[in-house]
């Protein structure tokens, strides 16, 4: 039997979602176009609370912890320490901290769940179904994001839009009303490509996995090298299908990737229409 223990996430009433929405939309608007510092910076100033950048230590994720360490940017460092990754990622973690002299917050999963889990499940249950792997993803994963953006005004991301088919049509920034914040990934219109060429400009650290094959790392028991030809995100959960692949941290209650809706717009004043 699979469990879950992530929590019900509550949308915000619509007046307050819709001023999320057009808060993403004024930054998509403002900074959309922007070279990456301008972008980041603008981002950041425009907060109205705490920022919080999430990193899983990824390609994406070591670009942006240069470019915000660098720029000494006021915002906080977050990783969820599921307890299966990879040894590479726990040396990656040392050896960023050291090289930009900053703190990254670790989240765990609630002992209780995981011990639960596993109980019923078996220490590698999430094999077994879909619904034990979204499961374990919900422990390991989703709730201890909740706590890592508890307060949080921003929420930034390395996201990009060529990931995978599914995240096609990410944004600067889009409303994450459940969460009641603006969620903004810096490098949504950056490739693959373009992130290594700049991780290499600056010497920025990045998991030696990556020559390996594997371009999208998560838990290690999840995780394998993709082939020539597959897209990045094939590695994930391979043996599912659902071309999605996706674990639950950027999608909502129906199981998709979040979007903003378009703000909603006031109607004009009479006067206007004579």
């Amino acid at each position: 039997m699979a469990l879950s223990s992530g929590p019900d996430e509550t949308p915000l009433d619509p007046p307050h979602s819709t001023a999320l929405a057009r808060r993403a939309d004024g930054l998509d608007t403002a900074f959309g176009r922007a070279d990456i510092a301008d972008r980041l910076a603008g981002l950041v100033a425009q907060a109205v609370g705490p920022v919080v950048f999430t990193t899983s230590f990824g390609l994406e994720d070591q670009v942006l912890t240069h470019l915000i360490a660098s720029a000494k940017l006021p915002v906080t460092f977050a990783t969820l320490d599921t307890g299966r990754l990879f040894p590479e990622v726990y040396a990656l973690w040392q050896e960023t901290e050291e090289r930009y002299g900053i703190l990254i917050r670790s989240y765990y999963p609630r002992h209780e769940a995981v011990e639960l889990y596993v109980r019923r499940n078996g220490v590698n249950g999430f094999y077994g179904s879909r619904e034990a792997r979204k499961s374990c993803c919900d422990i390991r994963k989703v709730e201890p994001l909740g706590r890592a953006l508890a307060g949080a005004d921003l929420w930034l991301t390395g996201l990009r839009a060529d990931q995978s088919a599914a995240r096609g049509g990410v944004r600067l920034a889009e409303a994450d009303a459940g969460r009641g914040l603006v969620k903004a990934s810096p490098l949504f219109d950056w490739t693959r490509e373009r992130a290594l060429a700049f991780a290499q400009r600056n010497a920025v650290p990045i998991n030696p996995l990556h020559a390996r094959g594997f371009v999208s790392i998560g838990c290690q028991p999840c995780t394998r090298a993709i082939r020539a030809g597959e897209p990045e995100r094939a590695g994930r959960w391979w043996w599912e299908d659902d071309a999605a692949r996706e674990c639950g941290l950027h999608v909502g209650p129906d199981g998709r990737l979040v979007r903003s809706k378009p703000p909603l717009r006031e109607a004009p004043p009479a006067e206007a229409l004579a």
